[in-house]
């Protein structure tokens, strides 16, 4: 028994460890100017730091290119937008097991360089996007969510930071009762 209860308590701490360097990593305060940050070791934080949103109603798969692309960027806001694109997938697909669709959804990421820019696919089987609100999902205050869940500024910051802040884009493409995939490009 002592082995055992040993193993889980190295077991436990290991986990805490990588928690508390997901969240170093997730946030550097006040960082203002670019850095470089490693793009996938940016991705595993983030899941790390959002584990509890779909631990129990998604399984998330990675399909990550290598090496692992380093980029120049304002990486807490980046992580910040990744944070919420993961999120809201987790709650489409909380929404789709909680009426009885599957037991179990899927989150994937997955990056890939293409010319010189890197690109980011975040899907999931979740509840998608009606075709007639796609237009408007980075509208500031414009959610579907119930009043109290949802503020309508998570996909606006997205689309900020991304266009704005990083010079890139944000492509969605998204079926009812299917899923969505937002398709960032970055340039590297």
């Amino acid at each position: 028994e002592i082995p055992l209860a040993v193993d889980q308590s190295l077991e436990g701490a290991e986990t805490v460890a990588k928690i508390v360097k997901s969240m170093k990593q997730f946030s550097h305060p006040g960082s203002e100017n670019m850095s470089a940050m490693e793009l996938n070791a940016a991705l595993d934080s983030t899941l790390t730091i959002s584990r509890n949103e779909w631990k129990y109603v998604a399984d998330v798969e990675t399909d990550f290119v290598s090496p692992d692309p380093v980029l120049m960027c304002y990486g807490s806001e980046l992580n910040q937008a990744f944070l919420n694109i993961i999120v809201n997938a987790a709650h489409a697909i909380r929404e789709r097991v909680e009426r009885g669709d599957f037991e179990k959804g899927k989150i994937s990421l997955k990056t890939e360089i293409r010319g010189s820019e890197v690109i980011i696919l975040i899907s999931d089987n979740g509840t998608g996007i009606p075709e007639e609100i796609l237009s408007k999902i980075y509208d500031p205050f414009f959610t579907t969510k119930d009043v109290g869940k949802g503020t309508g500024q998570g996909l606006t910051m997205v689309h900020q930071c991304i266009t704005e802040r990083h010079h890139g884009k944000i492509l969605v493409h998204s079926t009812v009762d299917v899923g969505s995939t937002f398709e960032i490009h970055l340039p590297l």
